[in-house]
């Protein structure tokens, strides 16, 4: 009796994008490079989580138009979680844990993909930086994909020793200057808001991802070389590859 011929495993692309207009957009668009390029090499999932006041008819309507127009992306949406409320906490802190809190769904997802289909490629965004150990632990080659330029990106990898060297919060700094490597000075209190104060746990969740970036199996930068001709030589002085 002739064995049957098992059908060929599709090339599939995982994204998960912070669940915000800005955020899912930017993926989006380089789900479409993707397939300019490559054609139907591969399909495309989007993981994406569901974060009450992110959620705004503007996003379900980008989200409905970009599923009809384009055949090869979907979207898994997941229902919302039970976080703590009490806190007393900015909105980029409740979004990296929601994300974190999703990590049982994500990993269920990408092993029921992973029977049927080849995953390339693990993509992430900053907020979703504690999803890399997923796609390590399941070998999935993980990428990060950052929407700031090189030249931002430079930053967030000196920001380590920049922390080590204050122990006030940057807010109430308003004389003090930074200085990163061939970049421009920044006054402390022009930092992204939440790298602003200590207080609030998204600064320690935006310095657990600055100290994860190097562990990629890549990073995806929105920039070219017009753009920022120098700025991809001075990152490679951190010795990993983008």
């Amino acid at each position: 009796m002739q064995n049957e011929q098992q059908p060929k495993m599709r090339d599939t692309i995982v994204l998960c994008p912070a669940p915000t207009m800005g955020h899912v957009v930017s993926m989006v668009e380089l789900d479409k490079l993707i397939l300019h390029r490559y054609g139907h090499r591969f399909s495309i999932t989007i993981f994406l989580i569901t974060v009450e006041f992110f959620e705004t008819p503007g996003l379900v309507s980008y989200i409905n138009a970009i599923s009809q127009t384009y055949p090869s992306i979907s979207f898994r949406r997941y229902p919302p979680v039970s976080y703590d409320t009490t806190l007393n906490r900015s909105k980029s802190a409740v979004l990296f844990e929601c994300i974190l809190l999703n990590h049982p769904n994500f990993l269920d997802s990408l092993q029921e993909i992973s029977k049927k289909d080849k995953i390339s490629a693990f993509v992430i965004d900053l907020f979703c930086t504690s999803a890399l150990s997923l796609g390590k632990d399941l070998k999935i080659p993980t990428y990060y994909f950052f929407t700031f330029g090189a030249g931002c990106l430079s930053a967030f990898l000196y920001f380590l020793k920049i922390h080590e060297q204050y122990d006030e919060n940057f807010k109430d700094l308003a004389n003090t200057v930074l200085y990163f490597p061939n970049l421009p000075p920044l006054k402390a209190i022009h930092m992204p808001e939440p790298m602003l104060s200590r207080d609030d746990p998204s600064y320690y969740d935006l310095l657990y991802f600055c100290s994860n970036l190097p562990k990629a199996d890549g990073i995806i930068v929105n920039s070219f070389n017009d753009l920022e001709p120098e700025e991809e030589e001075k990152i490679y002085l951190f010795d990993f590859k983008i």
